[in-house]
């Protein structure tokens, strides 16, 4: 089962500062049918205006990864972290038992685009962490790069839940393949250009909610960026 969650069909919001669009219910975007897919909760494909942000406030209990697009992101926290996330690189905070951060636009004059993932964790109430790895155009090319797993495998970032997320760019006569266990389902997200997913073709934004299917195959067509959750059925 491959069910097609299309761009258009998304939440959106724009505050002016801020243009964001919700692939499940966040904020005043309510669908019963759209809570998220597994433990993937949210993916807010956000767009902050230079020099704007989000202020100090609070998260519990959830894994947020943070994916940049274009522009650059910075992040401070509660727990001493600072720093600015660029194109590449992958931000993992784990909320745990309760942590305090900020967004801004690092740069007072050109946007930021970033996708922002919350993951529900396997376990509540642990200590509040963060981290923060790059990962190269290279590594991601024409492959599946794992850049998130529960026990930081390959280099990725550690997440405290079973689920892995692999990260590809894909252009023209680019193919990977991926196997899914009947235990396990999976999403797929395109962050932008334009792929094909066992034939099936997805553009920007576009997403797809896997079951089901032993077998996946990506194939590049124009300048692709995508994300594949492999997740717990």
């Amino acid at each position: 089962m491959i069910q097609i969650r299309p761009a258009a069909q998304r939440g959106h919001a724009n505050h002016g500062w801020l243009n964001s669009h919700h692939t499940f219910s966040f904020a005043d975007y309510y669908d019963p049918k759209e809570m998220g897919w597994s433990v993937l909760r949210v993916i807010n494909d956000d767009t902050v205006a230079p020099g704007m942000g989000f202020g100090t406030h609070g998260h519990r209990d959830m894994e947020i990864i943070s994916y940049v697009l274009s522009g650059a992101l910075q992040h401070r926290d509660s727990i001493g972290n600072g720093a600015v996330i660029r194109p590449g690189e992958v931000q993992r905070m784990s909320a745990g038992r309760g942590i305090q951060h900020s967004e801004f636009n690092a740069s007072a004059k050109d946007p930021v685009h970033f996708l922002q993932i919350w993951i529900e964790p396997g376990v509540r109430g642990i200590a509040p962490g963060y981290e923060q790895i790059a990962f190269p155009d290279a590594e991601r090319r024409g492959q599946l790069r794992l850049v998130a797993s529960p026990d930081g495998a390959n280099g990725s970032v550690t997440i405290h839940q079973d689920a892995r997320l692999f990260a590809g760019l894909f252009d023209a006569d680019e193919t990977a393949e991926f196997a899914l266990p009947d235990e396990r389902v999976a999403y797929l997200h395109i962050a932008r250009g334009s792929v094909r997913l066992n034939g099936q073709v997805l553009g920007a934004g576009d997403g797809a909610r896997i079951a089901s299917e032993p077998s996946l195959k990506i194939e590049g067509i124009d300048n692709g960026e995508i994300l594949l959750f492999d997740l717990p059925a």
